[in-house]
């Protein structure tokens, strides 16, 4: 399995959580990549190098598909911009490969022949059209990005996560005999306070509203305390953690105290 393809499992399972409707992602064949529309740009590095071109159709940007009073332009480069970094995590848990979004923003299809994708709703179609130049980088030093740059984050399944040596993580010595212990981790998206008389009367269907933006970063917690934050991606078709910041180590295990 491919960057490409990667990215389509991962469209499909995003296009229909925030596109409203039944959205079906399907593949028209290739087709010859012209500049109308909005195009949006994933550049890769790591173990991939290229980019990926994605060309919305005008008309689908006049239609609220993302919900009414919404920037749409703006609510498909946030979707799209998910879709690129869960396909990287797909990448990983089917192949092994690591790679990595090194930016995203929109810019212009290059000219030539790229796929055509059709995003059915009901009896409406709307055109996609994807160019994609992403391919295996050739490594110089092991950890090298194409571009020369140190290798940033990147979304790590729970089946990749692996025991550190004491000495290099930052742990006491003498604590290591704990590094097998398992702790129970929770993502947190935000919190509300509720009167006790709003809690009893909510109901299927009732709305409560976080304090968080959903932009902003998720907090991983270990007992009360929070060890990383990030960002929410799809990983093999489960939800994920992309962390982009960790807590020091000394800090970490102040989570575990309260827990023996």
């Amino acid at each position: 399995m491919d960057y490409l393809q990667c990215w389509i499992t991962a469209a499909r399972a995003l296009f229909s959580q925030a596109v409203a409707g039944a959205p079906e992602l399907v593949e028209a064949g290739a087709a010859q990549c012209a500049e109308t529309g909005t195009c949006f740009v994933a550049e890769l590095g790591g173990a991939l190098a290229g980019r990926l071109f994605v060309l919305l159709d005008a008309e689908l940007l006049l239609t609220p598909l993302m919900g009414e009073g919404v920037d749409q332009k703006t609510a498909w480069g946030e979707i799209l911009r998910e879709v690129a970094e869960s396909a990287v995590g797909e990448l990983l848990a089917t192949t092994g490969v690591q790679a990595l979004v090194l930016s995203f923003g929109q810019g212009q299809v290059p000219q030539g022949e790229g796929l055509a994708f059709a995003l059915r709703l009901g009896e409406r179609s709307y055109a996609f059209l994807i160019s994609n130049s992403v391919r295996p980088a050739a490594q110089d030093a092991p950890g090298a990005s194409p571009s020369g740059e140190p290798p940033r984050e990147r979304a790590i399944p729970a089946d990749a996560i692996r025991t550190v040596p004491a000495e290099a993580s930052g742990v006491t010595p003498g604590l290591e005999l704990l590094l097998d212990v398992e702790l129970e981790a929770a993502l947190r998206f935000g919190c509300r306070e509720l009167l006790l008389g709003e809690l009893l009367e909510l109901g299927p269907g009732d709305v409560v509203e976080l304090d968080r933006h959903v932009s902003d970063p998720v907090d991983l917690i270990v007992g009360d305390k929070i060890v990383a934050q990030g960002e929410v991606v799809l990983v093999n078709g489960n939800f994920g953690l992309r962390v982009t910041e960790v807590a020091a180590p000394r800090k970490r295990l102040e989570s575990i105290r309260c827990l023996f």
